[in-house]
């Protein structure tokens, strides 16, 4: 290799080594895939009475199928404009994630909340049919639609970069509780599977943005509050 091809490369994983971080999902999708193929029949049943309130509503599954996109968002946005959000984001994400991979494996889960008939024939019908299909209704807890929703809104509203922009910050509030709220009103997801996510990320905001015992960075002004207080 040409010295210069060199150095553009080596410049290129400098300016590039927080994505090696991404490479988690080497771990995650295939442990992910295994639960979703041998968790199927013998499991332990999640329900709550709460579940037998919720009514079954398909136009929530475009909130859902957002959620996709806005975790994607998150992770892109902050790898490209604020890398202390991206590794707080990145540190959140992950340690949820594995927690709920472990939790999955050692306690087999799953409900029999989806209906199996449907009072009306429409396009939002059809995708709710199309995502029972495909996604299983098992490895439930604590809800990973939840958590990271949670997690992208706390990085956002603790992102300098969104500071004085309301409209992202509170859009982004209101479609982490529409995709909260679409879990349970497509039966994706008990009530108890919401609630632990919740705490999962109470617990995690605690540790990553309070504590923070990884010694990731603080935003500069909370420093300086904090110095001003002592």
């Amino acid at each position: 290799m040409k010295t210069g091809m060199r150095d553009a490369f080596n410049a290129f994983i400098e300016k590039n080594k927080h994505g090696f971080l991404l490479l988690y999902f080497l771990i995650y999708l295939p442990w992910f895939g295994h639960l979703e193929k041998t968790v199927t029949t013998h499991f332990h049943v999640i329900h709550v009475a709460l579940d037998d309130v919720i009514p079954f509503c398909e136009y929530f599954i475009i909130p859902y199928f957002l959620w996709f996109g806005y975790v994607a968002w998150g992770m892109g946005y902050f790898y490209l404009k604020n890398k202390d959000a991206y590794f707080r984001l990145c540190a959140m994400l992950f340690t949820g994630m594995t927690i709920f991979l472990i939790v999955s494996t050692i306690y087999p889960n799953g409900h029999y909340l989806r209906p199996t008939t449907f009072a009306r024939d429409n396009i939002f019908v059809d995708l709710v049919k199309w995502l029972y299909s495909t996604d299983t209704a098992t490895n439930l807890f604590p809800s990973i639609h939840v958590y990271n929703s949670i997690a992208v809104n706390i990085a956002v509203w603790q992102c300098d970069n969104f500071k004085n922009n309301r409209m992202v910050r509170y859009g982004s509030a209101v479609l982490m509780v529409s995709i909260i709220l679409s879990t349970m009103f497509l039966k994706q997801h008990s009530v108890f599977d919401v609630v632990t996510g919740m705490i999962m990320a109470a617990g995690m905001y605690m540790i990553v943005y309070v504590n923070n015992p990884f010694r990731l960075p603080v935003r500069e002004e909370k420093y300086e509050r904090k110095l001003h207080h002592i």
